[in-house]
């Protein structure tokens, strides 16, 4: 199968990458950067310009899916500028792809793209699965709300459409999890706040696994990508200092201090979201970390 992906070098794009051509797929990749000579079999890079809508024609010659994950990190200070990057690196993209597709003949059949479990509103007694149907009223919400509607636009075109909601990828490559890392690995990791909201998370294995167990079986629709056991942000703290042998002595972070610091980004270490993988369970897909100490255990 021959499978075009936007956001290739990021994190999930690497591992899903890495992952299509071990299965032996022939992966195009769509890069914003100057394209080099590719160093692999079957890989090869198309150049974009999201912002003057340019796109090389030929990265659609005989591609059969289409994995959208490309988007400015959220992991940055959300100045008035940067959320206004946050949504159209995400819509606008995905608009690209639309017109190309319009407007070339082309077989693509499916069109896969990440979203975010910020969709689903801070609750501390809601159970989130993907039938769920509230809507997170915060900026980040809102963006995920749109980033979807960009995605549904493929179905015009009768496409199969897939929208992977993802929770806090855990890996020892970059993301959230190192920025957790870092200061208990200096002595003074702490949790935030009361530390008893639950967080939503997944191994980058397990999330490169269901982006190819989805190609793999055509499954359409709404995915929670997150592993079947969310923990709370006290006892993930606690986990990881176990796994790295490091002690925790200093109390938790208020949340006015961390507002102080990160601003409206902040929230992103205090939401209370309980979500379940429900339709990943559902169809067979086999987690091999589900819970954090098993995935902790990998990664350290």
């Amino acid at each position: 199968m021959k499978i075009l992906i936007t956001g290739a070098t990021g994190l999930i794009g690497q591992e899903l990458t890495d992952l299509l051509l071990q299965d032996n797929h022939i992966v195009h990749y769509l890069t914003t950067s100057p394209i080099k000579n590719n160093a692999r079999n079957n890989y090869f890079g198309f150049h974009w310009d999201i912002k003057t809508r340019q796109i090389d024609v030929n990265c659609l010659e005989g591609v059969d899916v289409i994995v959208h994950l490309a988007g400015a990190s959220i992991a940055k200070k959300w100045t008035k500028s940067y959320k206004v990057e946050l949504l159209e690196s995400r819509t606008q993209s995905a608009d690209i792809l639309f017109e190309l597709l319009k407007n070339k003949p082309n077989q693509v059949q499916h069109f896969i793209s990440a979203s975010g479990t910020a969709i689903y509103p801070d609750s501390s007694s809601a159970v989130y699965e993907e039938t769920s149907v509230a809507m997170d009223a915060t900026f980040l919400g809102d963006v995920v709300v749109k980033w979807e509607k960009s995605a549904d636009q493929f179905k015009e075109l009768n496409l199969k459409v897939t929208k992977v909601r993802t929770g806090i990828v855990f890996s020892n490559k970059g993301g959230a999890l190192l920025e957790m890392v870092r200061p208990i690995k200096m002595f003074v990791g702490s949790g935030f706040g009361s530390g008893k909201q639950l967080q939503s998370w997944i191994h980058i294995k397990d999330v490169a696994n269901l982006y190819h167990f989805i190609i793999k079986n055509q499954t359409e629709g709404i995915i929670n990508a997150v592993a079947p056991n969310p923990i709370s942000n006290q006892e993930l703290t606690k986990a990881i200092a176990v796994q790295l042998h490091r002690p925790l002595f200093l109390p938790n972070i208020p949340r006015w201090v961390m507002k102080l610091i990160l601003g409206e980004m902040h929230i992103l270490l205090f939401n209370n979201k309980n979500i379940i993988p429900r339709r990943a369970l559902d169809l067979g897909f086999q987690f091999q970390f589900p819970t954090a100490k098993k995935a902790l255990k990998d990664l350290f």
